[in-house]
């Protein structure tokens, strides 16, 4: 799916300041997170449900996920601190995917060694995280092992219901 509205990648950066969404993100975000829960966009977009860490409330974020070796994962653009990653490790992985239906899982943390094709895979399949992270998609796995501590990568494991 092509996005019709092309963007820079240095106003894609420009809305994440500080790893802070501003406001034009958060309405992004929110178109986004609309258009997965109602299955407009293909199976790798879907809302995170967490628990707020301050405010103990059901936050969501609209995140493309990377497949890769059997297993899907999330990959945080922003890096250490984004919001969504610091909810997630409060909350010890515990997390609802929402497309249409909620998946409750747990997000299990990749150690740094093995991120880098995780993170090529995700930068393959999610154009807007690319002027996120400084290396380019078509690089060898090999390049991304510098910034791969830098980016957090979660399994998703599905729970049994």
């Amino acid at each position: 799916m092509v996005c019709p509205l092309r963007i820079s990648d240095d106003a894609a950066r420009a809305m994440y300041v500080g790893n802070r969404a501003n406001a034009t993100a958060r309405r992004w975000a929110r178109f986004w997170a609309r258009s997965i829960m109602l299955g407009l966009l293909p199976k790798r977009w879907v809302t995170l449900e967490v628990v707020g860490r301050r405010s103990g409330r059901l936050v969501r974020f609209p995140l493309g996920m990377a497949d890769w070796d059997g297993h899907w994962y999330l990959v945080s653009m922003l890096g250490e601190q984004c919001n969504w990653v610091c909810n997630v490790r409060a909350a010890d992985g515990r997390a609802t995917l929402r497309r249409r239906r909620p998946v409750p899982c747990r997000l299990v943390e990749v150690p740094t060694s093995e991120r880098p094709p995780i993170i090529k895979r995700y930068l393959q399949k999610a154009p807007g995280a690319r002027p996120h992270i400084p290396v380019d998609r078509r690089a060898a796995v090999a390049a991304f092992q510098p910034v791969a501590a830098r980016y957090p990568v979660f399994r998703v494991v599905p729970l049994q219901r």
